[in-house]
């Protein structure tokens, strides 16, 4: 698989879960998000934008660091 056709998805120490590459987002009745080649999905739950990150967790401080093992 070549750099262009894969996605990539990072956790960001204190923030969203980054998304870049081609996928189909789902909600739980299996309706499709529009979505763009590059965004973010919240990871601290006081996004007014879910699943999307709308940067809420730097006004409620939210931390955490995750690493793979």
């Amino acid at each position: 698989m070549s750099d262009q056709q894969k996605t990539i998805i990072q956790v960001r120490d204190n923030g969203s879960i980054l998304v870049k590459g081609d996928v189909e987002l789902l909600d739980a009745e299996g309706n499709r998000y529009e979505t763009k080649p590059a965004f973010s999905l919240c990871r601290c739950g006081a996004s007014k934008n879910k699943p999307f990150c709308d940067g809420a967790h730097k006004k409620i401080q939210f931390e955490n660091v995750s690493r793979a093992k």
